[in-house]
């Protein structure tokens, strides 16, 4: 069984997918201080399911996630896989690789995957037991933990050697056991001073025992006493149902004598609104004639008055007719001798007129010429107007 790969996303310095590739010999990585070789060993670890965030140079679980630098944005996750070859089944799983992976988001969650199943830290814990590659096995030596181990208490240097020896799985199944072992005594215990304490119960339990039987027998007696109760308000119950429906039948013939009574009194009343509705109509007739003839009564008296009116002043017109008939004919005498006089002069203006007209037909002349040369230049100017604007 031997490291095949190692495959790193999101952890520390990692930001990248970065894919470790391992073969049968030696493989080193080398580097100045601060590119990331420890951050290999760390991931190891993390993946074995380290639960310490001392242990893996950070203050908190979340320290190993790709926190972002300038240049790039922080990881949401961080994951780590490495696959065994598993060809002798030095690991009890049946399979000839193994890949443990591991995933935790910023968000707190983490999870667990053997071969892309998800598993619980106990499942990766018990599958390394004895192979030396656990999180405290002694095939990862970190820093200063030779001398943290050469210096460190017998107790710390036993688990080293426990683990070698292949003995770690069995006595982490004794510890389980002798705890599950000690769990049971303090229920035996416990279990002791229930039935200590049931014993001293026993005699107060008998006389309430005792009671509750008399309790019993008293409540089958007043059971049957209910029960014949019960039976007898059931035979009164069932007359007086009787009698009600009885009274419901009566209600219910009263009932449909009244709703026999009220439908002919709707008919009766629906034939009663016709009717108020054609006198309605009928007087709403009359009414609307009524105004007609009414205003045609205000019009003809008013036709009547203005008519009147004129007669009168016809009457008075006539007399003043009549006054100024005279007064007319005196004028019509001085006129006609004023029209013989005006006629011997109109012949002299008659002459005068005709010389004048031939005058202002000669000017009309001149003047359409005059019109006809102002048009003819008009268009000269619009043209030259036209042609200054294009």
């Amino acid at each position: 069984m031997y490291l095949k790969n190692i495959e790193v996303q999101g952890f520390k310095s990692f930001a990248n997918k970065i894919n470790f590739e391992f073969h049968n010999g030696i493989t080193a990585i080398v580097g100045p201080n601060g590119s990331g070789k420890s951050n290999v060993a760390d991931a190891v670890r993390w993946v074995l399911g380290e639960q310490s965030a001392k242990q893996l140079r950070g203050s908190s679980m979340q320290d190993v996630i790709f926190s972002g630098t300038e240049m790039r944005k922080p990881m949401g996750y961080a994951y780590v896989a490495i696959t065994l070859d598993n060809s002798d089944h030095a690991l009890p799983i049946d399979y000839e690789e193994v890949t443990v992976a591991r995933r935790v988001y910023r968000s707190g969650e983490s999870e667990y995957l053997i071969n892309g199943a998800t598993c619980r830290l106990k499942d990766v814990a018990e599958m390394f037991y004895d192979t030396g590659i656990g999180k405290e096995g002694y095939s990862i030596i970190g820093q200063g933990q030779i001398d943290r181990i050469l210096s460190g208490k017998p107790e710390e240097r036993r688990e080293l050697f426990d683990e070698a020896a292949g003995i770690v799985k069995f006595k982490r199944r004794k510890a389980t056991a002798l705890k599950k072992l000690e769990q049971e005594r303090a229920n035996l215990v416990r279990v002791s001073d229930i039935l200590a304490e049931l014993e001293r119960q026993v005699e107060p339990l008998e006389k309430q025992s005792t009671v509750a039987k008399n309790y019993l027998q008293m409540k089958e007696e007043l059971k049957k006493l209910d029960v014949n109760i019960f039976l007898l308000d059931n035979e009164k119950s069932k007359a007086q149902i009787e009698e009600c429906e009885n009274k419901i039948a009566v209600a219910t013939n009263d009932l449909e004598n009244a709703n026999a009574e009220n439908d002919k009194i709707k008919e009766e009343y629906g034939d009663v609104e016709k009717k108020i509705a054609e006198l309605d109509a009928s007087i709403e007739e009359k009414r609307s004639k009524l105004s007609q003839t009414s205003l045609l009564k205000e019009k003809l008296e008013g036709e009547i008055n203005v008519l009147n009116e004129k007669i009168n002043s016809a009457n008075i017109s006539a007399e003043h007719f009549a006054t100024r008939q005279k007064a007319l004919a005196d004028d019509i005498a001085a006129k006609e001798a004023e029209c013989e006089r005006l006629t011997a002069q109109q012949s002299s203006l008659d002459a005068a007129c005709e010389e004048l007209v031939k005058k202002r037909d000669e000017a009309v002349a001149e003047l359409e010429k005059l019109q006809s040369l102002i048009e003819e230049q008009n268009g000269i100017v619009e043209k030259n107007k036209n042609l200054i604007i294009s």
